[in-house]
């Protein structure tokens, strides 16, 4: 079955259809792949539309919007986040994307974007860290073992290398867990008691959690010097994980201004605090890493073409492996205006 060329049906990515694209593409090669995607559309940044993402809030989570388009597609993501979750069995978060095309308005792909988050979120995580990162890094901690930590883990090794792992969990069974689905991956790992410990000789720090709070994940006295941080967990108002006073101490690069003033690592900051948007460096007009003492900090917050870049890689491994449903999604009137007699030859 190839990607339909009837303009009526629409293409329609399962969870099912997705751990099957996965896999038959293989997790890091789908990673390493899906970062090339995110890398190619850092580069042309100034093409796109963007806004920050359209926010719901509650007391227990938040509802996103996150729209964007570059003139010839448009994309856009529904998102949840909701740590509470769990304790009834569900996840966290949860999503879906739409892929459409800008000149007819018709839609082109409709995917699960749950797993897809993870797995493009990752990937963006590496993508930064292979332009922040001190060259040769090798160990990594990671704080926070929930949904995203294994996907972040592949994707390091993917895309830097990285070949040790420090893990730490306030949840213990969490670390494990997360062991023991890396296990068969090739990675030297170490479950920690702390976070203190798990930050011992790491050359990468990566902190995502999940509670909706301001929290001292990483404090000051826990970061030194040539340290990269991929501080992915705080990603809403009043959600933080990192003590104030590293950011003073960083050289912090950020996806969208405007939206990380609010959401990310920087809203504990003064307005005027400064940071380099991350497209700049990557198409050569702002410098990263300039020293191995530095301390960079990529303060991810996830932005729209982000998932942009993940739904078009995904169109186009659809006309490879043929994990989708045919989407009974658009009507189809034999006169475009007739729409009310296409209901009536329905009832006949």
């Amino acid at each position: 079955m190839s990607v339909p060329a009837n303009l009526n049906i629409v293409p329609f990515v399962s969870v099912d259809n997705m751990m099957k694209l996965v896999l038959a593409v293989g997790v890091e090669t789908f990673l390493k792949e899906l970062a090339t995607f995110v890398d190619e559309d850092f580069r042309r940044w100034q093409s796109f539309d963007k806004t920050p993402r359209v926010a719901a809030h509650s007391r227990d989570g938040v509802i996103e919007l996150m729209p964007t388009s570059d003139g010839a597609l448009y994309g856009f993501k529904y998102v949840n986040g909701h740590p509470k979750n769990t304790r009834t069995g569900r996840q966290t978060v949860t999503a879906f994307g739409v892929l459409s095309d800008v000149d007819t308005g018709y839609p082109l792909l409709l995917s699960e974007m749950t797993i897809l988050t993870a797995l493009r979120t990752a990937a963006t995580s590496a993508v930064a860290a292979r332009y922040l990162a001190r060259s040769g890094s090798r160990t990594m901690a990671i704080i926070g073992n929930g949904a995203q930590s294994e996907f972040q883990a592949l994707a390091f090794k993917a895309l830097l290398g990285v070949d040790r792992l420090r893990l730490y969990d306030i949840d213990r069974s969490a670390s494990e867990r997360c062991s023991r689905n890396l296990k068969k991956f090739g990675f030297e790992i170490t479950v920690c008691n702390s976070s203190q410990e798990a930050v011992e000789g790491a050359d990468i720090i990566t902190t995502v959690t999940a509670d909706k709070q301001n929290a001292v994940i990483l404090s000051d006295n826990m970061v030194g010097a040539g340290v990269h941080i991929n501080a992915v967990g705080g990603d809403c108002p009043g959600k933080t994980e990192l003590q104030k006073d590293i950011l003073g101490r960083s050289s912090v690069f950020v996806e969208y201004p405007p939206q990380t003033r609010i959401e990310g690592e920087i809203q504990q900051m003064p307005a005027d605090f400064p940071v380099t948007e991350l497209w700049q460096v990557m198409e050569g007009s702002a410098s990263g890493r300039t020293s191995a003492e530095q301390i960079t900090l990529f303060d991810s917050v996830g932005f729209a073409t982000e998932d942009f870049s993940a739904l078009r890689y995904v169109r186009e491994k659809l006309h490879q492996h043929a994990f989708f449903e045919q989407l009974d999604l658009l009507a189809d009137p034999d006169e475009p205006r007739d729409l009310f007699g296409m209901l009536l030859r329905a009832a006949g």
